[in-house]
């Protein structure tokens, strides 16, 4: 089981009302064993939920509103239900049917949702377990990057947060992401490995490639296999919508791997996105989204009370070797 503090579990009687209010009370199941979590996330809670009918939905519940979150993750499950309206309006890309949304926080400290649930296999996990066919997990990785380009063909009002406030341009926006996690990191002292400032410094350098994005896009951010359903060959469903923002689309997770090959092989997805090489810039740019995520992962292991450092001590390994990349000596010990 994924542990987090931000995990913001419930009793099956809080859980029964929750079922009321989104599906009436002729659905709330008897007994305490019509709800099951599932583990493999690491912010919100979800369970799997069996309505006394026998139709499967599925629940999601934010953080405890107690419990401090990163800047960027604030209201984060009310972007997610925007971004999941932005994505049913303009794109064809299957995603889970919401089926209530309750932002009162009335019932729990919390916002949450119900949805579909769909019925097929997390295509990460399906994968690392070896299920999936060579030739499935291919298609699959293809698949996934057409559908991201899909996703990125929205086209935004600004740079930034979907709900706002945006920034007229990229390096704006893409700038205060940064200072907000360096922030977020100081607030709580978390030992990066080297001083917040020579991040800071580095962005800095090479931030004139951020002017090269003109155009804001819809940006999944999280778009990993594990947050993608296959059933028959076939991604039925992306889910996890939470990060979206409106940016610069090489910002994607299945780009990822260009910079930090422990990510995976990103052939297939770029394959199936349509991408040739990235230019210089481009290639500047990527490196950059990849600096920003290995200091997420650093200093989010504070924020989440993780009990042991293997998040932890892999974001420092990663931020080393982006640091390198940019011409940054070693990290003090």
């Amino acid at each position: 089981m994924t542990e987090s503090i931000t995990k913001n579990r419930q009793s099956p009687r809080t859980l029964r009302a929750m079922i009321e209010r989104a599906y009436g009370a002729e659905q709330a199941p008897d007994g305490d064993d019509f709800a099951e979590e599932i583990t493999h996330g690491w912010f919100n809670v979800a369970y799997r939920i069996r309505l006394r009918d026998g139709q499967r939905v599925v629940l999601k519940i934010a953080p405890p509103a107690h419990v401090a979150v990163l800047t960027r993750e604030r209201d984060m499950m009310r972007n997610e239900l925007a971004a999941m309206a932005l994505v049913r309006e303009h794109t064809q890309v299957p995603i889970p049917r919401v089926d209530h949304a309750d932002l009162s926080r009335e019932l729990v400290d919390a916002d949450y949702f119900f949805m579909e649930y769909v019925d097929a296999d997390n295509f990460g996990i399906a994968t690392s377990e070896g299920r999936l066919p060579a030739e499935v997990v291919t298609a699959g990785g293809r698949q996934l990057g057409a559908l991201n380009r899909e996703l990125n063909s929205i086209v935004g009002p600004h740079f930034g947060p979907l709900r706002g406030p945006g920034s007229a341009t990229w390096r704006a926006a893409f700038g205060q992401l940064v200072e907000d996690t360096l922030v977020d990191g100081e607030r709580v002292s978390v030992d990066i490995g080297r001083s917040y400032d020579e991040i800071r410094a580095t962005v800095a350098a090479h931030a004139s490639v951020l002017d090269d994005v003109t155009e804001p896009r819809f940006v999944e951010v999280d778009l990993w296999t594990k947050n993608s359903m296959i059933r028959d060959g076939q991604i039925v469903a992306i889910l996890d919508h939470e990060r979206a923002i409106y940016g610069d689309p090489i910002m994607e997770a299945g780009f990822t791997g260009i910079d930090l090959p422990v990510f995976g092989e990103p052939t297939d997805f770029i394959r199936g996105y349509g991408r040739g090489e990235l230019s210089e810039s481009e290639r500047v740019r990527r490196r950059l989204y990849s600096l920003y995520l290995a200091v997420i992962m650093i200093v989010e292991t504070k924020y989440r009370g993780h009990r042991d450092t293997a998040t932890y001590d892999f974001g420092r390994e990663q931020l080393d070797l982006l640091m390198a990349q940019f011409g940054r000596s070693p990290a003090r010990c």
